[in-house]
């Protein structure tokens, strides 16, 4: 198994996680060497081809845009990624813990840590991955730092396609495999095409990222607890008797009222993100995804759906709910901009973090239009 970045920080053994992860994971579906084979070469086919559908439909990019890497991976190939992106990421607000731990931040914190210790939240946080990786059918990881067996681009980045997943939901909504498999590769190419055409995106969003994490001032004690519960959750749910705190997500916890503004533009920005996805996606698709309505009638109703109670708590407690809201509400606001000033009118939203939607204008496209087309063009 290749080493996460060197070695663990003291508040999480990232290499413990992998291995957890790798071990708890469910196996995917029954196919043959040969299918399995065919699948990842289909997919890749795919992906090569939504490029040019991605760029023709959303007028974004060029063919020189591209450099960033299409991986088609397992269930512990996303956990790998994924935990190397984390890691990346976080490393600024598990410092913060550490030092706080050091400095003797709070007694019982201290305590709790020295007997946790970061084997223990490896572990938990191996469960909650291994529990993902078998949800996710793609991800543009935006901030991926290039290892020996996962590269990424010059600015960061890769394209993970994750074939297992994308196999079971195409054999359980019972629609065609190949129509399926282009288009989910449409809805994570046009992710990849916002960040490759996009320059100052990424640079952007991780800032945001960094400076929501600098301010957080979190109790290292509460925070292992919620990873803990989240955990316990998996291995059979809130112990008995315990009432339901209202599914406080991990998100909500670490958040300060200093925080709300940076808070409130990251979700704003996601919105817009994953709501372009769904309409590129969408938009490209009655032209060469056959069954496309087929195909998004039984995909909402799965998702309208969602799963078994365990599977609902942890994904409040995830922050997954808002994300498929996050889904309805970009989709709407850029069908809306798009119908009133066309798509290179909606391009604007492009220009820099000045023409990004706030939160408000997300639920009033009309505000944004006012505010950056009638401004821009008086």
């Amino acid at each position: 198994m290749t080493s996460i970045g060197g070695a663990s920080s003291g508040m999480v053994d990232w290499n413990l996680a992998v291995a957890t992860a790798t071990r708890l994971v469910r196996p995917g579906p029954e196919v043959s060497r040969d299918e399995a084979r065919a699948v990842v070469a289909e997919l890749r086919r795919h992906a090569k081809a939504s490029e040019a559908h991605v760029r023709g439909f959303t007028l974004l990019g060029t063919e020189e845009t591209h450099d960033t890497p299409v991986l088609v991976v397992d269930r512990p190939g996303w956990v790998r990624a994924n935990v190397a992106g984390f890691r990346e990421l976080l490393k600024p607000l598990l410092d913060k813990m550490q030092e706080r731990r050091g400095s003797g931040g709070g007694a019982a914190g201290s305590a709790v840590l020295g007997a946790v210790g970061g084997k223990v939240t490896g572990v938990e946080l191996g469960m909650l991955l291994s529990f993902l990786s078998s949800r996710v059918l793609g991800q543009y990881e935006t901030f991926a730092p290039a290892a020996r067996d996962l590269p990424a681009g010059s600015q960061g980045g890769r394209l993970l396609l994750v074939a297992p997943n994308i196999v079971h939901v195409e054999r359980e909504l019972d629609v065609d495999p190949h129509d399926f498999r282009l288009w989910v590769c449409l809805h994570e190419e046009t992710h990849r095409t916002q960040f490759s055409a996009v320059p100052w995106l990424r640079d952007h969003l991780e800032g945001e990222i960094q400076s929501f994490l600098a301010e957080t001032d979190v109790d290292p004690m509460t925070f292992l607890e919620r990873v803990r519960e989240a955990a316990q959750s998996l291995a059979g749910g809130r112990p008995e008797g315990e009432e339901d705190d209202g599914g406080r997500s991990l998100v909500e916890l670490v958040q300060s009222p200093g925080q709300r503004e940076i808070l409130a533009r990251l979700t704003a920005v996601m919105s817009l993100l994953e709501g372009h996805a769904d309409f590129v996606m969408d938009g490209v698709g009655p032209e060469v995804v056959p069954s496309v309505g087929e195909i998004r009638e039984k995909f909402q109703q799965r998702r309208a759906k969602g799963a078994s109670r365990l599977d609902g708590a942890l994904r409040k407690l995830l922050g997954l709910d808002a994300k498929l809201r996050q889904y309805k509400d970009g989709e709407r606001f850029v069908r809306s901009v798009v119908d009133e000033v066309g798509m290179d009118g909606f391009n604007r939203v492009w220009t820099s973090p000045n023409t990004l939607p706030t939160k408000a204008e997300i639920a009033k496209p009309a505000d944004w239009v006012a505010r950056v087309h009638r401004k821009a063009d008086s």
